[in-house]
């Protein structure tokens, strides 16, 4: 447990960042956690480092400083989705500055393969290797299944007692944004265990706010250009503030057996919610202003079910019905 001066020191340090005072922060941090114990520490630190770099034009060894104490603060503590949603998000920024993070696996040193490196084109030869012998077949038709580059989501949910999968084919070519949204924050396991807050019956199941799971919160992936739904040249100040620009008008409608993105009625809004539309609903009225970005291609059944279940009114079901986890292949 983290003495009374260190979780001072933090509280101190989150109003310096809040002011965007990081040299201040910093030091707050140094002087209450002088040893660096505390995987929080890290992370803060890492904040005022990424806040550093920001208002030094974006300064490279400050971006890498702020890695390098975010994978401290991870080492410390591995299950800390706060440091690993801050990491993905500051590599995302720098990859989009051209700024590679320094880590410990390295393959070109100065220009020149490191050892790994070599090790790797070899690997990776050999792979290219095997993938021209499969890709014959690939072009003859003689494998099967998704050939159209799509992702296919496997929602396994529990309900009244049962555990049912929903199969989905994700349309990135339609929907490449929400797509690498959805799917980014299911490899992250952001969806596990997230109940379905809001059902209404005839239209739609709704969830996926893993922030406070009842419909106020959940954000998107990564940073992708919005801010709360303005469009922005830099990152937000804060992750919960990242939102995907819409794409409702893809050619994909409201039929039957969707998968939507949730939204506030202000543009551009998406975060991590998103709603599944029972075999019984075709909500036109949502074309062209919510976007649809997958089909259900099986158990469409289970979600006419789900559709159905007892709520009260807030529309939220009285027993929870919970997405136990999503599987991307």
């Amino acid at each position: 447990m983290p003495s009374k001066k260190i979780e001072q020191g933090w509280l101190k340090a989150e109003m310096q960042l809040q002011q965007d005072n990081p040299e201040e922060a910093l030091k707050i941090l140094r002087e209450s956690d002088a040893d660096a114990t505390q995987s929080k520490t890290w992370r803060l630190a890492g904040e005022a480092k990424a806040m550093q770099a920001r208002q030094g034009g974006n300064n490279k060894r400050l971006f890498k400083d702020a890695v390098r104490h975010y994978e401290s603060a991870l080492k410390s503590s591995p299950n800390d989705k706060k440091s690993r949603r801050s990491l993905n998000s500051l590599r995302s920024e720098m990859d989009g500055l051209g700024i590679r993070p320094d880590g410990m696996s390295r393959f070109i040193d100065d220009g020149a393969p490191t050892f790994l490196g070599i090790v790797s084109i070899v690997v990776a030869l050999g792979l290219i290797l095997v993938a021209l012998k499969l890709v014959p077949d690939q072009i003859s038709g003689a494998s099967s299944g998704n050939n159209d580059g799509n992702d296919i989501a496997v929602l396994t949910v529990s309900f009244e007692g049962q555990s049912v999968d929903i199969t989905i084919d994700l349309h990135r070519d339609d929907a490449p944004i929400h797509v690498d949204n959805f799917v980014k924050l299911a490899q992250r396991g952001e969806y596990d265990n997230v109940i379905f807050h809001r059902i209404i019956n005839d239209f739609m199941i709704q969830g996926g706010d893993f922030q406070n799971q009842d419909g106020t919160g959940g954000y998107a992936a990564e940073f992708y250009g919005y801010c709360n739904g303005q469009s922005s040249p830099s990152a937000c100040s804060a992750e919960t503030q990242f939102t995907i620009p819409d794409e409702a008008d893809n050619g994909l409608l409201h039929n039957s057996c969707v998968i939507s993105m949730a939204k506030t009625s202000a543009e551009n809004t998406g975060g991590s919610q998103f709603f599944l539309i029972p075999e019984d609903s075709n909500p036109s009225h949502l074309d062209g202003v919510h976007t649809v970005f997958g089909t259900i291609t099986s158990g469409c059944d289970y979600v006419t079910q789900i559709s159905e279940v007892q709520t009260d009114s807030n529309d939220k079901p009285i027993s929870d019905v919970i997405l136990q986890s999503v599987v991307i292949s």
